[in-house]
């Protein structure tokens, strides 16, 4: 598989980067001391942060989505985005899932979302790097565990995307539109 960092992704990170910090500064300057937001937090009932994820979420057991959960979203998010994906592969960043368009007021995923098009009310799913709508878990070569990222981004309106959209296409339709971001790591090995 060919690895798709370019120039342009690099610009699209950076962007989203800078929107992130924007953000914060923002929470920082409006709100008074006891007026601060929740902190924008991700996590799973499957596996704990930086922990092993268990077989039955990888290509090793029935490749189900994990359950996540999350809290602390800005008020304004309309619009949820997760991608989630491998740094660690040896082609260079491997996508496993893409979703789109989650209504702003949902503040969990339930486990084995279904590798539909469209899920949960109108939420849209992209192709991942197998080449498949919807999850696909992790599938690391034999060897050192891999790291997988879950990046939940609380977004000001919806992407605007019909499924089957690419990380690269979600990440440039949300530029500029991202509120706050929270992350998940865990990690596998065969």
């Amino acid at each position: 598989m060919a690895n798709f960092h370019s120039g342009a992704m690099c610009e699209t990170s950076r962007a989203i980067a800078v929107s992130l910090v924007l953000a914060t500064c923002v929470w920082a300057g409006d709100a008074g001391a006891g007026d601060r937001p929740e902190s924008f937090g991700l996590s799973s009932s499957a596996f704990k942060a930086n922990a092993a994820i268990p077989a039955q979420y990888a290509c090793d057991g029935p490749d189900r989505s994990p359950a996540l959960s999350w809290s602390g979203s800005p008020a304004a998010t309309k619009s949820f985005a997760l991608i989630a994906d491998d740094p660690d592969a040896p082609v260079g960043t491997w996508v496993h899932w893409v979703l789109y368009d989650l209504p702003g007021d949902r503040n969990e995923l339930p486990a084995g979302i279904p590798t539909d098009e469209t899920v949960l009310g109108g939420a849209k799913q992209g192709v991942n790097d197998f080449r498949k709508v919807g999850y696909n878990g992790p599938c690391p070569p034999p060897g050192k565990p891999h790291r997988y990222f879950f990046k939940l981004y609380a977004l000001d309106r919806s992407a605007g995307l019909k499924p089957r959209a690419t990380k690269a296409e979600v990440l440039r339709a949300i530029e500029g539109h991202v509120l706050a971001q929270a992350e998940l790591i865990g990690t596998y090995k065969h």
